[in-house]
C-alpha cells in the first residue's frame, strides 16, 4: 500500500492506495477526476458568510481507497472504485464519506407511436424497455429504461453504442431531448446549491445536470434524454420478444414494449424509468415539449 498528498487541497489530504493502483492511475481516472473536482468546489463555497457551513466548515483531510474493479483484456482501465473520505469540521462533527465511484451513465426515455396516430396528441404511445440480468440487484430479469455509461462525458461514444446494441435503434443525437437539464434550467434552486453573494454574483454547487439515484454512497449522474418516433403500426410487433445485446460479451437483453400510460408499474423498480416518466409528464404540463 502506497500513498501520497493530494494537489490543491487545502489542509493537506493523504490519499491512501491499494497494491494494484497507483496515483497515475487515480488521478487520470475521469471519476474520481469529477468527484474530487465538484467536492472541492463545494467545500470551497463555505468561505462565503451566507453559506449554512460557514462558521464551522467542513474539510477533506484524508481519503482511503479500499478497492477497485478493472475492465477489459491485457490493456485494462479502471472502471469501478471504492472509497471512504474522511471529511470533517474542527468541532469534531463529520460528513458519511463511503462513496463508491463509477461515473455517469445515460438514460433514454424511447417513446415510438404509430405513425397513423394523430400528430400532436399521446394517442397509442410506447416506450421500449430491456429485460435483462442484473446480479447487482439479484435478478436475471430487471425491466429498465436503455442505459449506458458515458466514456466522454456525452451521449456521443458508449453510450450511444450501447444503446443501438440494446435496442436496435439508431439514435440521432441532434434529435434527442435532455430533459433533465430542461427541467433543471427553470427550477427554484435550494439554498444549498444557490447563494447570493451580495453584489450579484451567485456561488453554486458545480453538480451535473443529471438525476443521481443513489448519492449517499455513489456518485453516478444520469441525465435522461427522450427521443419520440413515429413508426408504422405493424413494426411495433417486430420489438416484441426481439432478443438483442451483446452475446460474446454475455448480455442476453430483451425488449418489451409497453404502453407510456402503464410505465409507471411496468418500471416501477426502475429509478431512472420513473424519473423519466416524472420529467416527461413535468415537462410537458409546461409546453416545453
Amino acid at each position: 500500500m502506497s500513498s501520497f498528498t493530494l494537489p490543491n487541497c487545502d489542509p493537506a489530504c493523504t490519499v491512501k492506495l491499494p497494491a494494484d493502483l497507483t496515483k497515475d492511475q487515480l488521478l487520470k481516472f475521469p471519476a474520481f477526476r469529477n468527484w474530487i473536482s465538484t467536492l472541492q468546489h463545494s467545500l470551497s463555497l463555505q468561505q462565503d458568510k451566507s453559506h449554512t457551513f460557514h462558521n464551522s466548515p467542513y474539510k477533506l483531510r484524508k481519503i482511503d481507497v479500499q478497492a477497485t474493479d478493472w475492465f477489459g483484456g491485457q490493456e485494462k482501465t479502471l472502471g469501478f472504485l471504492k472509497l471512504q473520505a474522511e471529511v470533517t469540521n474542527d468541532d469534531g462533527e463529520g460528513l458519511p464519506g463511503a462513496v463508491f465511484l463509477r461515473g455517469g451513465s445515460v438514460g433514454m426515455l424511447l417513446i415510438l407511436q404509430p405513425d397513423d396516430a394523430p400528430l400532436g396528441t399521446e394517442t397509442d404511445k410506447h416506450v421500449l424497455l430491456t429485460i435483462q440480468p442484473r446480479i447487482a440487484a439479484g435478478s436475471l430479469a430487471l425491466a429498465e429504461l436503455p442505459a449506458g455509461m458515458l466514456d466522454d462525458g456525452t451521449f456521443s461514444g458508449k453510450a450511444a453504442q450501447e444503446i443501438s446494441e440494446e435496442t436496435g435503434l439508431k439514435v440521432p443525437e441532434d434529435e434527442l431531448i435532455n430533459m433533465t437539464e430542461l427541467a433543471l434550467s427553470s427550477a427554484t434552486t435550494s439554498p444549498s446549491t444557490e447563494q447570493s453573494k451580495g453584489d450579484g454574483e451567485d456561488i453554486k454547487e458545480k453538480l451535473q445536470n443529471a438525476m443521481y439515484p443513489s448519492p449517499g454512497g455513489c456518485d453516478e449522474f444520469i441525465p435522461l434524454f427522450l427521443y419520440q418516433k413515429r413508426i408504422p403500426r405493424p413494426q411495433l410487433d417486430e420489438w416484441r420478444g426481439k432478443l438483442t445485446g451483446l452475446r460474446n460479451e454475455g448480455e442476453k437483453i430483451t425488449i418489451k414494449v409497453v404502453r407510456l400510460e402503464d410505465l409507471w408499474k411496468e418500471g416501477a423498480r426502475d429509478a431512472k424509468a420513473l424519473a423519466a416518466l416524472s420529467l416527461y409528464e413535468g415537462l410537458r404540463r409546461e409546453n416545453k415539449i
